[in-house]
């Protein structure tokens, strides 16, 4: 069961009700740049998070600067959609179950569970919504997806050379390897994987724990075969959305 701290209250509440209803989950971004598109970010794993539970999902974007430039950079990202709440009244409408904001740390912290993202600075993803370039290059934006969840989100990031170097070696690393073991027969999620994976994102969307597993999958040894940790990558990258996948098939 999905839980997230409630920065008004700084308690853990039940992301999803009891009861199946639609949830909103409404990001507030202040304008383009990288702090905004981390509020947006954790807004669409918290997205992955819930449908993964078998919650409905509606998905808004709040703010009056940018929203058509942060919808690309949202893309870019490989986000959810994110339909217009400017003008939605904070309590909870027909059909809907629970409101969750996700509202940058510091900011205005509406009405109803709030989730708090912290600082971020550096590259951000422009232009014409490609998906494929940092400010007019042709670095993977995936890199920068990667950056951002794999810091906490209560802690500020600046996306220097060194950690969006790190995520490109690992990310490029960690596709190859997918690709490879796609060649192989295919094996269920081992149960201690997928137990570990959900505890971490159900543990107030615990990304760097994600991770770490993936991590312990990569590296464990023969007893673990091939088959398995790719199912594992491809289970973990439904919430992750870092296109783990995107080798598999190609010329080696």
């Amino acid at each position: 069961m999905l839980r997230i701290i409630d920065v008004r209250t700084g308690e853990p509440v039940v992301a999803a009700p009891v009861r199946r209803g639609l949830t909103r989950v409404e990001a507030h971004a202040s304008g383009y740049g990288a702090g905004s598109l981390r509020v947006l970010l954790f807004a669409d794993l918290l997205l992955r998070a819930l449908e993964l539970g078998g919650t409905p999902v509606w998905a808004l974007l709040s703010g009056e600067r940018d929203q058509a430039e942060l919808r690309v950079g949202a893309t870019a990202l490989g986000m959810h959609p994110f339909e217009d709440g400017r003008g939605l009244g904070a309590g909870a409408g027909v059909g809907e179950a629970q409101i969750l904001h996700v509202v940058e740390e510091g900011g205005p912290a509406p009405d109803g569970v709030c989730v708090a993202v912290a600082p971020a600075e550096g590259a951000v993803p422009r232009g014409g919504g490609s998906g494929r370039g940092f400010e007019g290059t042709d670095t993977d934006v995936a890199v920068l997806r990667f950056a951002l969840l794999s810091r906490p989100r209560t802690e500020p990031v600046r996306l220097e050379a060194d950690v969006l170097g790190e995520a490109r070696e690992t990310l490029v690393r960690w596709r190859r390897a997918v690709a490879a073991w796609a060649r192989q027969p295919s094996r269920p999620v081992p149960d201690e994987v997928r137990g570990r994976l959900r505890t971490a994102w159900e543990d107030d969307l615990d990304l760097p724990e994600v991770l770490r597993v993936l991590r312990w999958v990569e590296d464990a040894g023969p007893e673990l075969p091939h088959g398995a940790r790719f199912e594992s990558f491809a289970y973990a990258d439904r919430l992750l959305g870092l296109d783990l996948l995107r080798d598999v098939g190609a010329s080696a």
